[in-house]
């Protein structure tokens, strides 16, 4: 009995040995880089992630990455404008660390034929050229449609989208709960109250407008 349980220690042991040795866990660190240029320069924010998982990093500004990985493992390289590069971890590593430097090379993308018309005639180009308002320059522009007043107009017609009605709501709700049980006090009394009437009232606030002007 004692040398059927050593036995089945011992296997169990070498099974746990295999295994581990068999996906030894390896920190991988590297860079990852273009020559396209024939000066080579890192790539950075570039997407590196290991093919059938959901597991990847993305490289730093420099181009410099690190994740944990596994003999065998498959690693994927994707950046815009270039072809996707691939990498599979050797399983002969002994070691714990292992670095790479990964060149990825510039894909060419066509893009579709574009065709420039020209003016169908001169007169038309005339009265096109002279329809243009140039009279006010965008900073002229800019400052009337961010004026006061306008601003204000708008807020009065504009409803209000759904994160503003509800921001209202529980705001709303917040403080019927925080003076439940107690007298509300009374705005009638409040000095800075008093103060944004007494502007308001300045402002023509109270006026009756027309919402269409």
């Amino acid at each position: 009995m004692r040398k059927f349980l050593l036995i089945t220690v011992i296997i169990i042991g070498w099974t746990d040995m295999v295994y581990t040795q068999s996906y030894k866990l390896v920190q991988l660190t590297g860079m990852v880089m273009t020559d396209s240029d024939g000066d080579p320069k890192p790539l950075p924010f570039a997407e590196i992630s290991i093919l059938n998982t959901n597991r990847g990093v993305y490289s730093d500004g420099k181009g410099f990455f690190s994740l944990v990985v596994q003999n065998g493992d498959t690693l994927i390289f994707n950046y815009v404008g270039f072809k996707p590069a691939y990498f599979i971890v050797p399983d002969s590593l002994h070691r714990e660390h292992y670095t790479i430097f990964q060149i990825m090379t510039q894909d060419t993308i066509f893009l579709p034929q574009t065709v420039v018309y020209p003016w169908p005639d001169k007169e038309f180009f005339r009265q096109e050229f002279l329809a243009m308002d140039i009279s006010k320059s965008l900073e002229d522009i800019a400052a009337a449609n961010l004026a006061q007043d306008k601003i204000r107009r708008l807020m009065e017609i504009t409803p209000a989208d759904g994160r503003e009605t509800s921001s209202l709501y529980l705001s709303q709700n917040a403080q019927k709960y925080y003076y439940a049980g107690q007298f509300k006090p009374m705005q009638i009394l409040n000095p800075m109250a008093w103060i944004e009437f007494f502007k308001a009232w300045k402002r023509g606030d109270f006026r009756k407008k027309n919402k269409f002007n």
